[in-house]
């Protein structure tokens, strides 16, 4: 028999280790870099990891630890920003669709249904081509798409729990409709919220990282870890490292996250404390 309890916790640690350490260097990395991100080496340039630069130097002569140091505060702040508004925003409507039903729900829940048709990176690079490639336009796109998988969420969630007696109960003690749905009916639909925020900011960091590669994301010369991949295309062969170090990085970040949300995961369904054969 599998041992469920052990799985989760493990992979719960293990991710939860992987963005602690992550985070860390986020937020002290101006004083772990060996040097100043921005300051160039031209003779160095291309340089392999030597014992002043680990990491080794980019295409400029610039510290690639550096960068990717700063690069993680980048990444974090998109994370963060696109989970706190899209997991706020897409709580509200789909609460708001759930409970009340009829014609809203279906109003809202067609808007729903139309931009999860469209795939969500393509919205993405079409709404900074057309905003503009900056941080801020990043943000709102990745928002604007992100929303909708919470929303949905929310409303399966709180169509299930209206039903429950002690909602009804409270409805018949004349409870107001804004306190039984924020007291008493998403407090129900948080644990799934926290698990799908845990996976989606690995989706925004994913995102972020693709707009910038292609140009429509964090402009140089601000270190980001999809820009610093999009530098190191044309040295795949002659200094693999430009590309190796920040893709890792992403990677490793992105694995963490995917780890702490199946732990969480596992640890609300409560199917998962079965054991299995």
């Amino acid at each position: 028999m599998s041992d469920p309890h052990r799985r989760r916790h493990v992979m719960l640690t293990v991710g939860s280790t992987m963005v602690g350490i992550a985070a860390l260097a986020a937020l002290i990395g101006p004083w772990l870099a060996p040097s100043d991100p921005s300051a160039q080496d031209l003779p160095l340039r291309l340089a392999g990891p030597t014992s002043g630069h680990p990491f080794g130097l980019d295409e400029l002569g610039r510290d690639i630890l550096a960068r990717v140091l700063i690069g993680a505060r980048i990444s974090f702040a998109v994370g963060l920003t696109v989970v706190g508004v899209s997991a706020s925003v897409g709580t509200l409507v789909g609460a708001v669709a759930g409970y009340l039903g009829g014609a809203i729900d279906d109003l809202l829940s067609r808007v729903v249904d139309v931009l999860l048709a469209f795939p969500g990176l393509l919205l993405a690079i079409a709404l900074v081509a057309v905003l503009g490639p900056s941080l801020p336009n990043v943000l709102f796109a990745l928002t604007a798409i992100g929303w909708v998988g919470y929303a949905r969420l929310v409303r399966g969630q709180v169509l299930r729990a209206r039903e429950f007696e002690y909602v009804q109960a409270a409805r018949a003690l004349g409870a107001s409709t804004p306190r039984v749905l924020w007291r008493h009916v998403v407090p129900t639909a948080l644990p799934a919220v926290v698990v799908q925020a845990t996976l989606g900011m690995a989706a925004a960091i994913i995102g972020e990282a693709a707009l910038s590669f292609l140009g429509l994301g964090v402009q140089p010369p601000t270190p980001s870890w999809g820009t610093m991949l999009n530098g190191g295309r044309a040295h795949l062969l002659d200094a693999p490292h430009l590309t190796i170090v920040p893709g890792l990085a992403i990677a490793l970040l992105v694995l963490g996250l995917n780890f702490v949300g199946d732990g969480l995961r596992d640890l609300t369904d409560p199917r998962s404390g079965k054991s299995q054969v």
